[in-house]
């Protein structure tokens, strides 16, 4: 199965842009009467029918629409930051898009070795994820947000801090504090963790301190642990298929 992201699609038809209709007709070699698989990234799932196979301008007509494909049972927010080798924390958002996520955030923080991401290319790696897992829904990536301005916004969810310093409350495994349906958001450091204060901030501000296990773990593994926690607790693992 082969899908298209087209975020801008209309129905009843649609014309590719021009390097999907490129891709679509040079390089898969379809052609009128095919039909093909597109998602507007918001749920929608539709099955189309190519009526004119223009390489540059290939026209599709929408002839079944699935409303909340394959919709997670849960949302999870990921704000991570990102790590100084820009393709380790470009592997993270491919695979947490492949498992299941609904936001990402990247975070400055106070020993944050990197700062500023390219988010146009970040999309990219999402979007192609997207593709390649078969999904409907297409993640949000926001923008760089500091680690204070994050703490700040409303989140009404259950919210998590992994650290690797002494805890001040208690530390948690992630299912003693996520059930099924939750709607949950976690904070991941930079290389360097986050600093004393930043985890008395969260923790003065609703977050609960969890543990990812008894190894230290590089940035992308941690929120790649944590991605998987939580899907596994909603129990979507054994649903997932491997290509």
């Amino acid at each position: 199965m082969q899908l298209f992201y087209t975020p801008d699609i209309t129905t009843p038809t649609y014309t590719l842009p021009e390097e999907e209709s490129k891709h679509c007709i040079r390089v898969l070699r379809k052609s009128t009467g095919d039909t093909l698989n597109l998602t507007d990234g918001k749920g929608n799932m539709y099955t189309a029918k190519i009526i004119d196979n223009n390489v540059k301008r290939c026209v599709v007509e929408i002839i079944k629409t699935v409303e909340n494909f394959n919709k997670l049972p849960y949302e999870l927010t990921m704000a991570v930051a990102p790590t100084k080798n820009i393709e380790r924390f470009e592997w993270f958002l491919e695979k947490a898009t492949e498992i299941g996520t609904h936001m990402f955030i990247p975070i400055d923080c106070r020993h944050s070795e990197r700062r500023v991401i390219k988010i146009d290319r970040e999309m990219k790696v999402i979007t192609s994820a997207v593709k390649q897992s078969l999904k409907a829904f297409h993640p949000t990536l926001s923008d760089m947000t500091t680690f204070k301005e994050l703490l700040k916004g409303e989140f009404d969810g259950v919210k998590l801090i992994a650290h690797c310093g002494e805890a001040i409350n208690e530390r948690y495994n992630i299912s003693d504090v996520v059930k099924q349906s939750d709607k949950v958001l976690i904070l991941i450091g930079p290389e360097g963790d986050f600093s004393p204060e930043e985890v008395a901030f969260a923790v003065e501000n609703g977050f609960k301190e969890i543990t990812l296990g008894n190894s230290r773990l590089r940035t992308e593994t941690a929120a790649l642990v944590a991605v998987t926690q939580v899907a596994f607790i909603n129990q979507i693992t054994n649903s997932i298929n491997v290509n």
